[in-house]
């Protein structure tokens, strides 16, 4: 299991990881009569379990996910709905199927609206209108890449949301997004609480990224991994193909390099991988440069797998805008280092041969492999279960291979990253033989 310090976590306070309810669940599960095993909300998963000061600390535990014996909805006169939101990332579709199928047919739920492009969907600014979703409107999605219902960035009053949310009687809300996303759903929650209101918010956690908090592997990551893994093998290729030939390579990542590493290790053919979490040195001896000119001239060949968020130091001139969702708008390492790197050999008077590719949307709009339709299923059934027995201001998680239930507040309050001292980095380390540059 990858613990705190492997994902570069500050350790919570207990009372930081108990999760909201809406009240008493007074209904009997309809799962009893299908013959399902039953979460109790004591039943805990631990946090960690790493030497702290010589310490064996295991007090810290997230409630474990899975269906309950009885819910607070009453399911005939339950309304829920779904919204995705943010970037695309191979498995969506997924979620919302299995979170219908959940719903409809194990829970009776028999009113499940469909969001179209994200929270705007839901701002009556935009003129949407849910969709009414039905068996035969999610039966094949889960063969398509992106996201049937749409996706937007951008925040949105949540007085205007939660407003909607009335005005269609929805109950329970699935948002299906990243920490932005997260963030959105976690201003809703707080304005249904302000009016009072019964009413479930659950976060599904989607970043290729995975650089969300107490998810040690999101859906989509692995499924970019493979896609990401035949560029960079296509690439060596093409490097291989010419006299000092170099494939450059840019991939997401835009605080954590888990995509470049991960897509490295994969392929095994990347000599230099460049991620968010080393500042690495541009010039001189024993910077970027110097190191590829060097291995150019013993090996003719290399591959460099650059993260969109490295390198941001080189830049004199750092931007400071922000996206939609309130991210910082990067400037582009790749171009960046494609220039510089033909400067470099330009004045050096040593041939170049550079092929630089730039896959970074076509990794996320695939149709998810046989990994990430299994985890997507689990966590679309999982924040099901949880919206029915009444949690709110909730995120799934996914900690030390089980499904759990993780406060969105804790969940947004920082990104994860790569521990440089940890398993993959040292594997990336030891494939690549690049420098340490830390």
């Amino acid at each position: 299991m990858e613990d705190l310090a492997l994902q570069r976590l500050p350790r919570p306070k207990q009372s930081e990881l108990m999760i909201k309810k809406l009240g008493p669940c007074e209904y009997p599960s309809p799962l009893e009569v299908r013959g399902r095993r039953f979460i109790a909300d004591d039943c805990r998963v631990e946090l960690s379990k790493h030497i702290v000061g010589g310490v064996l600390n295991e007090e810290l535990s997230f409630e474990a996910a899975g269906p309950r014996a009885n819910v607070f909805f009453n399911p005939e006169n339950t309304t829920a709905a779904f919204v995705t939101c943010g970037g695309l990332s191979p498995g969506l579709n997924n979620v919302i199927r299995s979170g219908y199928l959940e719903l409809f047919f194990n829970y009776g739920v028999q009113r499940i609206l469909g969001i179209h492009n994200g929270y705007r969907g839901l701002n009556p600014k935009s003129g949407l209108e849910p969709t009414v979703m039905t068996h035969r409107f999610v039966q094949d999605i889960h063969y398509m890449g992106g996201t049937v219902l749409g996706s937007s960035r951008g925040a949105h009053d949540p007085v205007l949301l939660v407003d909607a949310m009335e005005a269609h009687q929805i109950d329970i809300l699935f948002c299906i997004g990243g920490d932005g996303t997260q963030r959105g759903a976690h201003r809703v929650q707080q304005e249904i609480a302000r009016r009072a209101l019964k009413k479930s918010v659950v976060g599904i956690p989607k970043t290729i990224d995975n650089d969300v908090p107490y998810v040690e592997l999101s859906f989509g990551h692995v499924t970019a991994l493979e896609v990401a893994a035949d560029v960079l093998r296509g690439a060596h290729v093409e490097a291989k193909g010419a006299p000092n030939g170099v494939g450059l390579v840019k991939v997401m990542g835009r605080g954590a390099g888990f995509i470049a590493a991960g897509a490295a290790l994969a392929s095994q053919e990347a000599n230099f991988v460049l991620v968010p979490e080393v500042p690495f040195p541009l010039e001189g001896e024993g910077g970027f440069l110097d190191c590829l000119e060097q291995r150019l001239l013993a090996r003719d060949h290399a591959l460099v797998v650059v993260a969109e968020g490295a390198g941001q130091h080189l830049f004199n001139d750092t931007s400071s805008e922000v996206d939609q969702s309130g991210n910082q708008r990067f400037r582009d390492i790749g171009v960046f280092l494609r220039d510089r790197i033909k400067e470099h050999f330009k004045r050096k008077r040593i041939e170049l041969n550079l092929k630089y590719i730039d896959p970074s949307y076509a990794i996320r709009s695939v149709p998810a492999n046989a990994w990430d339709r299994i985890l997507s299923d689990r966590m679309a059934r999982a924040a099901v279960h949880a919206a029915m027995a009444g949690k709110t201001d909730t995120m799934i998680g996914y900690w030390s291979n089980e499904i759990v239930h993780v406060p969105i507040s804790a969940a947004v309050a920082q990104k994860k990253q790569m521990f440089l001292g940890g398993d993959l980095w040292n594997a990336v380390m030891a494939t690549t033989g690049q420098p340490e540059w830390y």
